[in-house]
């Protein structure tokens, strides 16, 4: 496993949409299990492979630590409700900002191995869910944000949705 860089927000592959991936194989699984060393040390929840430069459907996704998702391919199901919470992402370093998501999703993607799965997502999920998806269409969540908020309110809104990383 190898550190990836993460791009920042100024970088152009982040407004790209990504590629699906075709080939379920060793270099995809190398791209995940870096992505996953990347997001463990930057301490973050959510990591799209965009992030690190690949322009491909592949995302991760870990609110407890251990309890990693992958998602290949991914494609919004449903989703019902709305939560309007703050967010940061790692492509944006010191940007928080309230967006409104879904309460809950449904989403069916592939594991690594190239497997159906159907993940259903509530509240945290969902909201992580969403942005990783919305990064693999080229959006990021600085399009969805209706207002800006300091570090601090931001770890508290955390807090409050029950981040445990």
């Amino acid at each position: 496993m190898a550190l990836r860089t993460i791009l920042n927000n100024d970088e152009g592959a982040l407004s790209k949409r990504s590629r699906e991936v075709v080939n379920f194989d060793t270099r995809l699984h190398i791209l995940l299990d870096d992505m996953r060393e990347t997001l463990n040390s930057a301490g973050g929840v959510g990591l799209a492979a965009p992030q690190v430069g690949v322009l491909r459907r592949a995302a991760i996704i870990e609110l407890t630590e251990g309890e990693l998702i992958e998602i290949i391919n991914p494609e919004l199901i449903s989703a019902e409700g709305s939560q309007n919470a703050s967010e940061g992402c790692l492509s944006f370093p010191g940007i928080y900002g309230m967006v409104e998501r879904a309460v809950n999703v449904e989403v069916k993607a592939f594991d690594r191995y190239g497997k159906e799965i159907k993940i259903i997502g509530n509240e945290l999920l969902a909201r992580a869910l969403c942005h990783e998806i919305d990064h693999l269409n080229g959006v990021v969540f600085t399009e969805h944000v209706t207002e800006y908020v300091d570090r601090e309110e931001a770890e508290a809104d955390r807090k409050r949705q029950g981040y445990r990383r």
